[in-house]
Parts: structure tokens; sequence; C-alpha cells
């Protein structure tokens, strides 16, 4: 039976002060076709005969590809500590720490996670509990908008797509949100255009934010100390969307003046999943900490001199002053930012480093190998591990080299379909555990498609440097 604290009688009289007659009536708003309905589940089975089931649908998912898939979630080796320290009791079933009496252990790992982020990306305060990447990119553009007071925000274009649709829809209810075009051709391509942006500052409304990526979407390094300087110019709020590994050999955004850092956590001891939990990062200047959503540890004494851990300004909390509250979307993000934690700690700086350099010189090598099959860079711009190649049909070649075991990155005509210049393209990604033979692996089969549409069959380099001749 369901469960619920309240009797029969206890909703009558609710409903009776509600002036409705029934709960479906609050409902009224909601399109019919949109509200929930009862499940379409089958008849009950034996337990055993679901579990074999249940194990069928399982083996339907492929763990077997040699993958080059990034765009935004990546792969990296994860130190055993952190799944360990996960699947204790204590942190897999804690939940918001409300009272800080019982709840010094959670509080603690709170505090831990904020401190290290705050060093990663060199800026003053960073907050906890947001679900994503795009949720959190979204928060610091709706705080651009507090901090100034005013409502136009730009984002460019080599943000991630969904991020932007997240502030889209973060921005429907009356902000105004502008797209900064990317540099059509030339060194530059791909990048945010800088002179549009110069010209979006100044024209119409005040801009409260500009948001921009580093790395971009599409892999390159973006300008992102002279994006800065002309928000800055135009009195705007700078937010940079942030790849954490890539902070252990890549400017951090205090470094370069940014006011608000968002990003994705994931790639920090995060194994990649069917679409979350995820771990939103934001982070942002001394001077922004009223403006910033999630909760805040601090560290502090009791009275009888003990270190002890409390949420402060807890009037930006949706269960205080739920209308003075920086943002009532929230949760309890503890568990994965104490998996960034561990990793973060277990891993070190130097670790860290390691990782994103190592990922840099596989995805050097990818280069070279897809270059010589004819799948050459579209952009010419510094990279860190990603990049976008030209594939022709790239969409169908995606597809068939599923079948030879290889997922060939993301087919950016599926993302970015207003971008006629990347419709034959493919996005492609090398971590630290990107191997010499998945490289071959990919180039080989690549060639095999090229060679089928183009009636040859090249012979190839592999990253050892033999020749093989692609596999029809």
């Amino acid at each position: 039976m369901p469960y619920g604290p309240h009797t029969a009688d206890d909703r009558e009289r609710m409903l009776a002060a509600l002036g409705i007659g029934g709960v479906d009536e609050l409902f009224a708003d909601i399109p019919e076709p949109l509200r929930a309905s009862r499940l379409d589940l089958p008849d009950p089975e034996p337990e055993l005969e679901l579990a074999a089931r249940l194990q069928g649908l399982a083996g339907r998912n492929r763990t077997d590809l040699a993958s080059f898939l990034g765009a935004g979630i990546y792969r990296h080796w994860s130190p055993p500590a952190v799944d360990q320290i996960l699947l204790r009791g204590e942190w897999y079933t804690a939940y918001t720490p409300y009272q800080p009496e019982i709840s010094q252990g959670t509080l603690q790992s709170i505090y831990e996670y904020e401190s290290l982020l705050a060093e990663l990306v060199d800026l003053d305060v960073v907050s906890a509990s947001h679900y994503d990447g795009a949720a959190a990119t979204a928060e610091a553009a709706l705080m651009t908008c507090r901090a100034t007071r005013r409502e136009r925000v730009l984002v460019s274009k080599a943000v991630h797509p969904h991020y932007r649709q997240t502030l889209a829809a973060y921005f429907g209810g009356g902000l105004q949100l502008e797209e900064i075009p990317l540099v059509a051709d030339g060194e530059a391509a791909g990048t945010t255009d800088l002179a549009a942006l110069e010209r979006l500052l100044g024209d119409g409304a005040p801009v409260a934010g500009v948001v921009a990526a580093q790395p971009s979407f599409l892999g390159l390094l973006e300008p992102m100390a002279e994006i800065g300087r002309l928000a800055h110019a135009a009195g705007a709020l700078f937010v940079s969307v942030i790849e954490p590994v890539s902070l252990a050999v890549l400017a951090p955004p205090g470094a370069y003046g940014a006011d608000i850092a968002a990003g994705e956590g994931q790639p920090l001891g995060i194994a990649p999943q069917y679409g979350g939990p995820y771990l939103g990062i934001l982070a942002s200047t001394d001077g922004l900490v009223r403006q910033i959503p999630g909760r805040l540890v601090g560290m502090t004494t009791d009275v009888n001199g003990r270190r002890a851990y409390v949420m402060t300004l807890r009037a930006r909390e949706q269960d205080i002053r739920r209308d003075k509250a920086a943002s009532n979307i929230c949760t309890n993000q503890a568990l994965l930012a104490l998996a960034a934690s561990v990793y973060l700690a277990t891993i070190g700086p130097h670790g860290l480093r390691d990782v994103a350099a190592q990922g840099a010189a596989r995805a050097a090598r990818l280069e070279t190998a897809l270059a010589a099959v004819g799948a050459g860079r579209v952009h010419r711009g510094p990279y860190l591990n990603e990049f976008a190649v030209g594939v022709p049909d790239a969409r169908a070649v995606h597809r068939r080299l599923l079948e030879r075991g290889v997922l060939a990155g993301l087919a950016l005509a599926d993302v970015l379909p207003d971008e006629p210049s990347l419709s034959d393209a493919l996005l492609v990604c090398a971590t630290e555990l990107t191997t010499d033979d998945e490289i071959a692996r990919f180039a080989s089969g690549l060639a095999a498609e090229l060679a089928v549409h183009d009636h040859t069959a090249p012979t190839i380099p592999t990253p050892s440097g033999e020749p093989v001749e692609a596999a029809r």
C-alpha cells in the first residue's frame, strides 16, 4: 500500500480549505498528455525468469567498443579507493546535512570538496549541490543578472549545445539570452568571434554576463583573457565553463579574470553513466558570495573550542525564506562531491597533470593516424584532447564503424544541425585510457569505410610506425 501520513479526513479538510473538489484540479494547468499516468507494466514474473530477462536486456549494452566519445563526459581511470570509500554506509545513505550536530562527517566532506575545487579553479568560493554542468552554468548566468541587475546574457555558440539549451529554458521567463557566433574561417575558425562579441556588447540592452567555455565544445582553446576583458569593459561579468581535468595544464579561471566558473565534475572519479547522476561545479569570487546558490560549508569552533562544520548563509536555501533564496533548485550531491574529493586527494596535483598531459599526447597520435587515412582536422586552432575531423557522410560512417567495434566519437550534425560546416564532421576524443591498439583499430576501420567511398584502400601507419593495409 502507498505510504502517506495524511488520512482521508486530512485530505478532505485541505481540499476544502483550498476550495477545490479534488487533487486533480491542482494540475489543471498542465496539458493532459503531459500528466503522469499509470505505468504500463507487464504481469508479475517468477524471480528467476525476471532475472534472466533483465540479464538479457543488460547484455544488449556494448562494452567491447573502442570509444573515442567525449563531448562533455570523459573516460578516466579512477583509483579503487574512490569506489570503496563511496560504498561505506555512512556516505552511501547520507542525506542533506540540515542538523549540523549529527552531520559533521557529511559537512566536512562537502567542506573538503569546496576547498579542493577552489584551489583547482583559483576562485574564492565554491558551492555544492548542483545537478550537473548544464544546471550549474544556468545558475551562473542567473547570478550575473542578480549581481548586475541586468537582464541580458551572451553565450558563445562554442559552449556545449545541451548547456545552451538549459540556459534557454532557465531564461524563458523573460530574461534575454543571445548567442555569440563562431569565427567562420582562418586560424581562429570554430572559436568565439571576438568582433561579434564586441558588437553585441555595444548594441542593445546592457549585458549582465558573457559565457564562454575552455576548452570549447569543439575541443578548441578559446582566448579567455580577451573575452573577459571585453566583458568587463562593458560592465558585464565573465562566466567560464570549465572541464576540471584540463585545469592541471591550462590556466584556471581565476588567472584570466573570470568572475564565475561552472562545469561538469564527472571527470573527477565519476564513471560515465546513462545520463547521470553527475556533479555540477559552481565557483565565484568572494564579491559574489551572496549570489551563489547551493550549499556553502564553513569551518568554525563549537562552544568548547573544538573544530566544527556548519552550513553558512542559510538564507540561500530553499527550505528557509524561499522568496529570498538564490535558487529553489537544489539537491544533495554530497556522494558525487566526495568522489571528486577522493579522486583529487588520491591522484594529487602531479597525477592530475599526468592525466591531462597523457590525454593530450594520445589525442595527437589520434590526429596523426586519422589524418593519414584522409580524415583531417576541421579547425586549425590549438586543442587539448578533443577535436573535430572531416568525414564524408559522417553519420553513416559513424553507424558502420559501430559494426567494426569502434565508437567514433560524436556525429556533430546530430547536435549542431545549424552549423552546415560541421555536417560532415565527427568530434573525437582521447584520454589516458586510449590505447595505441584502439587508435589503430579506429584508423583502420575508417580507412576501410573511406576506401569503399573512394574505391581505394590506403596504407595507414599505426602509432608504432608500421604500415597496415586497411581491412575491407
